[in-house]
């Protein structure tokens, strides 16, 4: 934890800003509004209570309050409430916390706040970036961008998303032609991009690492810190580093990379969310379609998730949930990038009801209202498990999930056991 001899961080080019005083709230016109409309604070009216912290307790640029309230937030979650009175001040952050718990607003509402309070007042370069965010997979980074782009609706700071799988020339043309703000990224289309010259990295002053556990284990690193040298000394940005755990190689690289940072852990007691009802189904492998079929029709309206181990089964599980009526998509490796993107966005709107995916896919799906989890098949890596019950039950709300065990699989329970902490009832399946 933190040193509490340690220097304090400066500020770079700017005043370190101590934590901010109640100052006098400007109307702030929204950017669609009529003529004549302007937004107060006074509009947006959240009760005090005890333990919580809202985010008028926090000084926020009006800008940012009032995209805040569009957004339906009140309260600020566990990792928002103790990372933004340091973040809001400039210092560096390591967190510790899983997804679902807030943390992308986290950064970006740091990062935004910062960004409007100290406007860039001289032209500069459009490819110069202010803010850059990375992380390990397309999905999320687009969810991460999508965020971004409702925060900063009433401002006219600008978010562009740079992934790969999407088409290169349009993000190029994107580049050419739009000034760059924000940048949220993964680590391989940054860099086509960064050694191309068509976005450059030396003055961005806040640095956002997300996931960075992950980004290690899918062999990221080596890209991470060639664009981190590209940008300033860790001295003059503000830099946070997320990860849901901490082995020693993030460690090390956590210290490499932040100055003097602030440490927050949120950590539930449970590894999986306590509003999660857990049951395993144990039935024999060619049982396992009947009852599949079975459970997702008998409550249609649901929005569930089914996860399977292989692109193969997943496209089988599809074909069969579509030929048997179920209004349903899938989303795996084999899906082009766009087509996935299109899948997620009808998937949050409530056009699809039921998405088949793989792992590879499931860890960017962040959609709240989400009842049921499938484990069509038990992941080979019990981390997987947590990670896939994790899309339900998001957000304060209960969730379900159902994981099939057969004779292939069924020796992964104990160890998906001893992952989550507890025994997972489990009901034997005979006549379907």
């Amino acid at each position: 934890m933190d040193n509490q001899n340690a220097p304090q961080k400066p500020r770079s080019k700017k005043p370190r800003k101590s934590y901010r005083k109640p100052k006098q709230h400007d109307d702030v016109a929204p950017v669609s509004a009529e003529p004549n409309s302007v937004w107060s604070i006074d509009d947006f009216k959240v009760a005090e209570v005890e333990g919580k912290v809202r985010f008028h307790d926090l000084n926020l640029p009006d800008r940012v309050l009032k995209s805040i309230a569009e957004m339906s937030f009140e309260y600020c979650s566990e990792i928002q409430a103790a990372t933004l009175p340091e973040t809001l001040q400039g210092y560096d952050l390591i967190g510790q916390a899983q997804t679902g718990t807030g943390k992308t607003a986290a950064f970006l509402i740091a990062m935004i706040s910062d960004f409007l309070d100290y406007p860039i007042e001289e032209a500069r370069d459009s490819r110069f970036a202010r803010g850059l965010i990375i992380a390990p997979t397309r999905e999320l980074a687009l969810q991460i961008a999508d965020d971004a782009i409702k925060l900063t609706t009433n401002s006219d700071i600008n978010v562009v998303s740079l992934v790969g799988g999407l088409s290169y020339e349009k993000q190029k043309q994107i580049l050419d032609t739009e000034r760059v703000d924000i940048v949220v990224a993964t680590p391989g289309r940054l860099m086509d991009f960064a050694r191309n010259k068509k976005v450059l990295l030396n003055k961005v002053e806040a640095l956002v690492l997300d996931e960075a556990d992950r980004m290690l284990s899918m062999g990221f690193i080596p890209d991470v810190k060639s664009i981190i040298r590209m940008t300033p000394h860790k001295e003059k940005r503000q830099t946070m580093l997320f990860s849901a755990t901490f082995p020693k190689d993030i460690q090390n690289l956590a210290r490499q990379w932040t100055y003097f940072p602030k440490e927050v852990s949120v950590v539930p007691e449970e590894t999986t969310n306590k509003n999660i009802e857990q049951v395993i189904y144990s039935v024999e492998a060619d049982q396992k379609w009947t009852v599949l079929e079975s459970l997702i029709k008998e409550k249609e309206n649901q929005r569930t998730i089914i996860f399977a181990n292989r692109r193969d089964e997943t496209r089988d599980l599809y074909e069969r949930l579509k030929d048997a009526g179920v209004n349903c998509a899938m989303l795996s490796g084999e899906v082009a990038q766009d087509k996935r993107v299109k899948t997620l966005a009808n998937f949050k709107n409530g056009r699809i009801q039921v998405l088949v995916a793989t792992d590879v896919a499931g860890r960017g799906i962040h959609v709240d209202g989400i009842e049921l989890v499938v484990n069509y098949s038990l992941p080979e890596d019990p981390e997987d498990y947590v990670h896939r019950i994790g899309r339900t039950g998001r957000g304060g709300e209960t969730g379900k999930s159902v994981s099939f065990a057969s004779e292939d699989d069924a020796f992964m329970v104990p160890e998906i056991e001893k992952v989550v902490g507890q025994k997972i009832r489990c009901e034997y399946v005979t006549n379907h």
